[in-house]
């Protein structure tokens, strides 16, 4: 029934999930804000952004068109889209695959380092906000989050997720997690979100 909506505030007052969903939704609004703030400095549109802050920091092999569309949860024509326009502004270039020279990654070149020297910091703004948390609130939240990423990823919400729950090298013992990789015990705060050496779980 339509009274029984997350967005309705009666039902926000009865269910406290609902209303940190709705809470959830305010937050999303704000990264769509920031990054139009900056794309409107810079000239580019938020997902040509996005795009050029993800290869700024990820491996190569993960620069691509099919990757990114699931990254950011838009089709490849969206992405093919961006990267021509970025190709053209001079700030990537390609590197075409030996196998197959239809497949291709991209780099940032010379002109987008200096672009995104000027962009990586859109959403600074939420983390100054952030930092003003104390410490052990800020656990519990990030506690909250990372487990929230890795359930709506098992679900197949979200199509793209790096964190250690989800990683081959996690383990989960009785009290603690462990990385099998880096040979140590993870306490709250060292679980990842984004980990470079990720490897996704075989599925049994």
């Amino acid at each position: 029934m339509i009274d029984k909506s997350i967005f309705n505030p009666s039902e926000q007052q009865k269910n406290l999930s609902s209303k940190i969903v709705t809470g959830l939704e305010r937050i999303s609004e704000v990264f769509k804000v920031l990054l139009w703030e900056k794309s409107k400095l810079v000239g580019l549109s938020p997902i040509q952004i996005q795009i050029l802050v993800f290869i700024t920091f990820h491996k190569e092999e993960l620069c691509n068109v099919s990757h990114l569309a699931k990254e950011f949860n838009v089709t490849k024509p969206t992405v093919s889209d961006a990267i021509k326009i970025l190709y053209k502004k001079e700030l990537i270039v390609k590197t075409f695959s030996s196998a197959d020279n239809r497949r291709y990654n991209i780099q940032l070149s010379h002109l987008g380092k200096k672009i995104v020297s000027e962009i990586h910091d859109f959403a600074n703004p939420l983390k100054t906000q952030i930092d003003t948390i104390n410490q052990s609130d800020l656990e519990g939240l990030f506690n909250t989050l990372s487990a929230l990423i890795y359930k709506l990823n098992k679900a197949g919400v979200l199509m793209v997720q790096r964190t250690c729950f989800g990683c081959k090298f996690h383990q989960k013992n009785a009290t603690s997690d462990y990385c099998n990789l880096l040979e140590k015990e993870l306490v709250n705060k060292d679980i990842r979100l984004d980990c470079p050496e990720f490897e996704g779980k075989t599925m049994s």
